[in-house]
C-alpha cells in the first residue's frame, strides 16, 4: 500500500522536474535569442541612419538645408533636377555612364585573372606558390595614397593622362586581391573527387574546371563580382587625380557639384546625387542578396 501511494508522488516530481528543466532551457534560449535582436536592431539602426539622413535631405528645399525635423518636409524634386542639370556643369549622367563602364570592365577583367589565379593558388602545386600568395596579400595592403605621384608621372608620360585606362588599371590592382582570395578560400575547400572523376572520364585540367568547377563555384564568383563591382564604384582617391572632365566617375563628379546660387555649397544637390548613386547598389544587394550570402559561405564548410 504504501509503495502504491509513493508511486504517484514520485510521478509528479519528476513530471515537476522535467517542467523545471523546460523553463530553464528556455529562459536560456530566450535571453541569446533577445539580446541577439537587439543588438541586430541597433546595427540596422547604426548603419541606416545615415542613408535615410542623406534621403530625407535630398527631398528638402534648399531654404530648409539644415531643418534638424527627422522626417521629410519642405519637400521638392528641384535637388534632382539641380543634380542633372548641365548647365550648371553637374554632368551626372556623363558620370553615371562611366562610372558603369569602368566598373563593369574592372569586373570582368578581374574575375577572368582572378579566377584562374585562384584555382591555381588553391589546387595546383608549383614553386613559389607561398611568395606569390604573399605578394598578392602584400599588393592589397599597400596604400592607394602612395600611388597617386608616380601613376600620375607614368600615365603623364605616355599620354594616358585622363583617359579610362588610366582609372581601369589602377583599380583592378586593388579589387584582384579581393577576387584572388575570396575565390581561392572557395576553390580549396572543393572536394578533389569531382575534379579527379572529370580526369578519369578523358577531361584535361582546363575542360574539368571550365565544365566541373567553374560551374559549381558561380555562387562565389557572382558575389566576387558584387564585390568587385561596388569597390569599383566607390573609388574616389584615385579618380580624382587622374580622371579629366569627361572620363570622371560619379564619386569626382559629386564632389564637384555646384548650387544653383554663386558661394553656395550644394548640400541638397549633393544628397541627391548621393541617392541615385546609393540606390542602384542597394536594389542589387537586396535583389540577390540570397546569391551573396551563398557565395560567402560557401567555402566555409568542409564537407
Amino acid at each position: 500500500m504504501t509503495l502504491a501511494a509513493d508511486r504517484p508522488r514520485s510521478s509528479a516530481r519528476s513530471r515537476d522536474r522535467a517542467v523545471d528543466r523546460t523553463e530553464v532551457r528556455v529562459r536560456r534560449d530566450t535571453g541569446p535569442r533577445i539580446r541577439t535582436a537587439v543588438q541586430a536592431v541597433v546595427i540596422a539602426v547604426w548603419c541606416l541612419l545615415p542613408f535615410y539622413w542623406m534621403v530625407v535631405t535630398s527631398f528638402r528645399d534648399v531654404g530648409f538645408t539644415f531643418d534638424a525635423t527627422p522626417w521629410p518636409t519642405h519637400v521638392t524634386l528641384d535637388n534632382y533636377a539641380t543634380a542633372f542639370s548641365t548647365s550648371l556643369g553637374n554632368h551626372l549622367g556623363r558620370a553615371l555612364a562611366n562610372s558603369l563602364l569602368i566598373g563593369g570592365v574592372v569586373t570582368i577583367i578581374a574575375l577572368l585573372v582572378g579566377t584562374t589565379a585562384a584555382y591555381a593558388l588553391a589546387r595546383l602545386e608549383f614553386r613559389g606558390k607561398s611568395l606569390i600568395a604573399g605578394a598578392i596579400l602584400a599588393a592589397s595592403m599597400f596604400p592607394g595614397v602612395a600611388l597617386i605621384s608616380p601613376l600620375f608621372q607614368l600615365f603623364t608620360d605616355i599620354g594616358w593622362m585622363g583617359s579610362y585606362q588610366a582609372l581601369i588599371l589602377p583599380s583592378i590592382s586593388f579589387v584582384l586581391p579581393l577576387t584572388v582570395y575570396t575565390l581561392a578560400s572557395f576553390f580549396r575547400e572543393m572536394p578533389w573527387d569531382l575534379e579527379e572523376a572529370a580526369r578519369i572520364d578523358g577531361c584535361t585540367r582546363v575542360q574539368a574546371f571550365r565544365r566541373i568547377i567553374l560551374p559549381l563555384a558561380a555562387p562565389a564568383v557572382f558575389t566576387t563580382a558584387i564585390l568587385a563591382f561596388i569597390s569599383s564604384w566607390n573609388e574616389y582617391l584615385i579618380s580624382s587625380q587622374l580622371s579629366s572632365d569627361a572620363t570622371q566617375p560619379v564619386t569626382v563628379a559629386i564632389a564637384s557639384f555646384a548650387g544653383s546660387q554663386p558661394h553656395q555649397e550644394p548640400y541638397t544637390a549633393v544628397m541627391a546625387a548621393g541617392t541615385i548613386v546609393t540606390i542602384p547598389l542597394v536594389v542589387l544587394v537586396l535583389i540577390f542578396q540570397r546569391r551573396i550570402v551563398a557565395g560567402l559561405t560557401a567555402g566555409g564548410v568542409k564537407g
